[in-house]
């Protein structure tokens, strides 16, 4: 049976800090730059979930796209859209909200429930230049 891979897009906004708390902030500003600043600052996220494997003999999905869709509006969209990472989202109290440890916690989120045959790989983009990719290694 051929592999296939379907994608969802998703959108979320959010604010956050760049910093390290062990670090003064004359380092985190050399190290982060703006990303750094106390007042935090915010971006308009796009992300792309792909999931991959073979296509069902009786559904003619790899994944029915609206368990996916809810999937996403659960875990990853009600849980950061409109947050600020650092504050207000648990995985970030003690954890650098940087594009790339925030996309490694989304696929956290969704793994748990995707069966373990799909393989599952999830592109954040921070700006529009700006992605990272996370596929479990």
């Amino acid at each position: 049976m051929p592999k296939v891979t379907v994608h969802r897009k998703a959108h979320f906004n959010a604010a956050h800090r760049l910093y390290r708390k062990d670090w003064s902030d004359e380092k985190n500003f050399e190290v982060f730059g703006k990303c750094s600043n106390p007042n935090f600052h915010g971006h308009n996220y796009d992300l792309i979930v792909s999931v991959t494997g073979e296509i069902d003999q009786e559904t003619g999905f790899v994944m029915d796209l609206s368990i996916l869709r809810r999937l996403i509006k659960s875990e990853v969209e009600e849980a950061l859209d409109h947050k600020n990472l650092n504050i207000e989202v648990e995985e970030f109290k003690n954890l650098n909200p940087t594009a790339e440890n925030i996309s490694v916690v989304i696929y956290n989120k969704l793994r748990r429930h995707i069966p373990n045959h799909l393989e599952l790989k999830v592109k954040l983009y921070e700006t529009a230049r700006n992605s990272v990719s996370y596929s479990g290694n």
